[in-house]
């Protein structure tokens, strides 16, 4: 076991951060007047009651930690596999189609919610891969699956990748053009659709690390915003009105989810309500006794007046599997700063598969510097970097996973004698196997920013599509000495 940080530590198991005595809540303790001897009895549900001189009896409340205290924690960070998730769990999700349901059956119908379910591509291949599916397959048959629970609509994140794609691309031209002025952000610019890399960055290096992190939202909390005012405007609900799944690849994205920044406390109405992932879908197809390819398909809602820019019901991008944001953005920014068309490019390995970089020359000398930087070891070497002054890149893709996003730890697990190895390989050529579309070429998208943000570059887009960070404090108590 490598150690390269106080509160943190790596695994040569699985490159995730493990989980440390310092993630702790500090409690506010109400001092109430008791009298000296009181003892302490079990119930037979498992509470704990204190009994008093006289004997009165006084229920003693349990400790609960929320997804919010952990974001707010200084202590470690996880994929949160072992985090007591009250309103990010299958059990809520379906208390919600339970409750739907009966709402429906009494006549109060205007009482019950209006339910939407987004699909990510990464653990739609998963759950594929799983059951020996091809992707679009999939895809319908989970979509058969939610809108048989009771969900009203079904439709895949694919314009929401798109969105976060093309307005990655305009941040990143702008902070090129502005680096040394000292008016926009900084470069490298870093990405930020991964909620485990944000979570160690602001815990662990705050304030520094921070100007150099993208503000464009995930494509996760682009879909939230489209669901919630958009979508739901168009159906005639109000955004509270509206419960939002999201089914994604890694436990870190119900931490997102769950961040004050995308709840709207005046329409008290969060982005996403419900994240659920592929190894959760798997766990409850098999409580139920199905098998995905036995379950009836359902069409892949689309709510748009603009056609589908492809037929298939999904599409990828080109490049790594979490989205192809460095390759977007190299692409795009070479065109856009020098004129050129790289139309093919080769990534060069450095210390291992998951460090990679990409080169843009121009007569003879280098204008442009891209890498990919997967797992928790090249993110600390690349902050070093950076702390040092030593970093050359201008643009990095981040990702807490090793192999990025389809290797999420929420994926479905290798089964019987398939290594995980040879899992991501599968998953790999499949993702590469998808019909791909450049971002800036998907008409809706180009539609949606003029009828729905008004323009490009309005103040509406700025607020809609772009969030913030915050440095967590370190606390100052005395679990955190390491003796």
């Amino acid at each position: 076991m490598s150690r390269f940080s106080g509160a943190l530590q790596i695994t040569d198991l699985d490159d995730f951060i493990t989980p440390s005595q310092e993630c702790i809540k500090p409690v506010k303790i109400d001092k109430t007047s008791s009298g000296t001897g009181a003892k302490i009895k079990i119930e037979s549900d498992g509470g704990y009651v204190q009994m008093q001189e006289g004997g009165e009896t006084r229920r003693l409340q349990k400790v609960e930690i929320s997804l919010s205290d952990c974001l707010a924690c200084s202590g470690c960070i996880t994929s949160a596999e072992s985090v007591l998730i009250t309103q990010q769990s299958q059990e809520e999700l379906l208390r919600v189609f339970r409750e739907n349901k009966t709402l429906q059956e009494t006549g109060k119908e205007n009482l019950a919610k209006l339910i939407v379910v987004s699909l990510s591509v990464q653990p739609v291949l998963s759950l594929a891969n799983a059951y020996n599916l091809e992707p679009d397959e999939a895809a319908l048959r989970l979509s058969g699956f939610f809108k048989a629970l009771g969900a009203n609509m079904v439709l895949n994140m694919n314009i929401a990748e798109d969105f976060a794609l093309v307005e990655s691309q305009h941040e990143f031209i702008k902070r090129y053009r502005a680096a040394g002025e000292g008016d926009y952000g900084a470069i490298p610019m870093l990405a930020s659709s991964c909620p485990g890399w944000v979570c160690y960055a602001e815990k662990t290096h705050g304030k520094f690390i921070l100007p150099y992190i993208s503000s464009t939202k995930s494509p996760q909390q682009i879909m939230g915003s489209l669901v919630k005012y958009h979508i739901a405007a168009k159906c005639g609900k109000l955004p509270s009105e509206v419960y939002h799944v999201t089914v994604m690849p890694c436990y870190d994205k119900k931490l997102e989810a769950s961040r004050d920044d995308f709840f709207n406390e005046e329409l008290n109405s969060h982005d996403v309500d419900c994240v659920i992932t592929a190894i959760e879908l798997q766990q409850m197809l098999e409580t139920d006794g199905h098998h995905l390819s036995e379950v009836n398909e359902a069409p892949i809602d689309w709510p748009w007046e603009e056609p589908k820019p492809l037929n298939n019901e999904l599409w990828g991008h080109v490049g790594s599997g979490s989205g192809g944001y460095a390759d977007h953005i190299f692409i795009h920014a070479a065109k856009e700063l020098f004129g050129l068309e790289p139309s093919e490019f080769q990534y060069k390995t450095l210390r291992n598969p998951d460090f990679r970089e990409v080169n843009l020359e121009k007569d003879g000398q280098v204008v442009l510097r891209f890498a990919i930087a997967n797992g928790f070891r090249n993110i600390q070497n690349l902050v070093q970097k950076i702390k040092r002054k030593k970093c050359d890149y201008h643009y990095v893709e981040v990702m807490a996973c090793p192999s990025g996003c389809l290797n999420g730890g929420a994926q479905v697990r290798p089964m019987d004698s398939v290594t995980p190895k040879e899992v991501i390989t599968r998953l790999e050529t499949m993702y590469k196997s998808l019909p791909c579309i450049l971002p800036e070429n998907n008409k809706l998208v180009m539609k949606l920013y003029d009828c729905w943000l008004g323009g490009m570059h309005s103040d509406k887009s700025s607020v809609v599509l772009h969030t913030q960070y915050h440095a967590v404090e370190k606390m100052a108590t005395a679990l955190n000495i390491k003796w």
